[in-house]
């Protein structure tokens, strides 16, 4: 484990990296010694920051929900990250580019909480009985660290990279759809680009929210009413370019489109 004074100075480091738009060396090739536990402190000590300059989280987002990407990384479960209220970006506001690094969209099935769910004890009819309903969503992710030389310890402690997040209109309730069987289709500039399917998270995104609230509870945190959860992409990250105008498809969900300038 690394001391509080390293972990203070990795959170500073990646909070300047992220104002300053200047990517900083992987944490990991510095710190060999860097594990779980300090990647989740470091990334708290930051949203703890940005919480005293006035934020709100407003949810949190799993990553690593695919088998594919934790055979990757060498580990078995996801990570996570926290949403803010600034990371909201909107569907006819084009997206400035230069705001970061070098920006990322997933594809995802977004949750809207209609109640809080429970902590360590959280299984999957929790998350069912608790979500209002299914959004379509792409999450803008991005990397502090140069070039995306990203180890599991490096992204946890950068907030899991996350950067955005844009819900669609359209709201259906759990009862009304098969969240395991939702077909998505990514456009780039009326290109097909990426397609998946909603169970190539974790095989059904409600698993991965429910572990969520059960792994955030180790940390003393909750999931409230209200609350966005982004379970995991249904398809690869894509790169973002000036100029590009993204449109996700969700069959019997509905669409979502995010613009960069």
């Amino acid at each position: 484990m690394l001391s509080p004074l390293a972990r203070t100075e990795l959170a500073d480091e990646l909070a300047r990296a992220e104002t300053d738009r200047v990517a900083v060396p992987p944490l990991v090739a510095r710190y060999p010694g860097i594990d779980v536990v300090d990647a989740y402190e470091i990334q708290l000590l930051n949203i703890q920051r940005r919480l005293r300059a006035g934020s709100k989280v407003v949810g949190h987002k799993v990553g690593l929900s695919s088998k594919a990407m934790q055979q990757m990384m060498g580990v078995d479960e996801p990570d996570y990250g926290h949403l803010l209220a600034e990371m909201e970006v909107f569907e006819d506001v084009p997206v400035d580019t230069s705001r970061y690094l070098l920006p990322r969209v997933e594809v995802e099935v977004g949750f809207v909480l209609g109640k809080d769910l429970p902590g360590q004890d959280c299984t999957e009819a929790d998350v069912l009985a608790a979500t209002v309903a299914y959004a379509p969503a792409i999450e803008l992710i991005d990397s502090r660290i140069t070039d995306w030389q990203i180890g599991l310890a490096d992204t946890i402690s950068d907030n899991a990279s996350s950067a955005g997040y844009v819900l669609g209109k359209q709201r259906v309730a759990p009862a009304d759809i098969d969240i395991t069987a939702i077909d998505a289709v990514l456009t780039r500039n009326g290109e097909v680009i990426a397609q998946g399917r909603s169970d190539a998270v974790l095989g059904d995104p409600v698993i991965a929210v429910a572990w969520l609230a059960r792994k955030v509870a180790t940390f003393g945190v909750r999931l409230r009413a209200g609350d966005i959860v982004l379970p995991g992409s249904c398809t690869r990250a894509i790169d973002a370019r000036p100029g590009d105008d993204f449109h996700a498809e969700f069959t019997g969900l509905g669409t979502v489109d995010l613009q960069f300038r």
